[in-house]
């Protein structure tokens, strides 16, 4: 099975994988060498133009250990979570669309810590907990420092279409479910790059 890795250095996509994929926006082949995650997050924290870095190996699952065995990673977890009208939950927080997650806390079980973050940020009981949707990776600092915060997504599912409560102390001003297929282009045009992935994704499986 084809492997393959996102990393999201802010506007930036830094991809390991075996295979060529298609469709990249604006591709570029990096050297095995040449992938360092703080000198890419440097360098690209004040360019206005997205770039796609590509490095091909045959291998990615060693070159991502690699590649983040200096960088310390923190460990969160989140929900893509459907109701019982087919709508999916998405919140605005900081001025952009995202979806809800947040840090494990201490000795938390990421699943626990998925549906958790998802009923405290929404105000919502989770009737369902499901298989990892996916797993995302974006960079960012910390007190001065290049950090890696791995995301790991679950499919939820709630009863009907329930109200919904943002958290307004994580600056969540607004919680709401969305049909995928008519609320994308509201979605695209102000969220991240990594939650526009997930998006996409959703939609595919809405139109097929």
């Amino acid at each position: 099975m084809p492997q393959i890795y996102k990393i999201y250095v802010n506007q930036n996509l830094l991809i390991l994988a075996d295979f060529v994929p298609t469709n990249l926006p604006n591709p570029q082949t990096i050297g095995l060498q040449d992938i360092d995650l703080e000198k890419l997050f440097r360098s690209s924290a004040n360019t206005i133009d997205s770039v796609t870095y590509l490095a091909i190996t045959p291998d990615p699952h060693q070159l991502f250990k690699t590649v983040v065995a200096d960088i310390k990673i923190i460990k969160a977890a989140g929900g893509v979570v459907k109701n019982g009208h087919g709508e999916y939950l998405f919140i605005h927080r900081l001025g952009k669309w995202d979806l809800p997650k947040g840090k494990l806390e201490e000795d938390e079980k990421v699943r626990s810590a998925a549906k958790r973050e998802v009923e405290e940020e929404c105000g919502v009981d989770v009737d369902y907990l499901g298989a990892k949707f996916c797993t995302t990776y974006h960079t960012y600092t910390m007190r001065g420092k290049v950090v890696l915060k791995q995301t790991n997504w679950y499919e939820m599912g709630v009863n009907k279409s329930p109200e919904l409560t943002p958290q307004l102390e994580e600056d969540i001003d607004q919680a709401e479910w969305i049909d995928i297929r008519e609320g994308f282009e509201k979605i695209a045009e102000n969220t991240y790059p990594l939650i526009l992935d997930i998006a996409k994704r959703l939609l595919q499986q809405a139109n097929s």
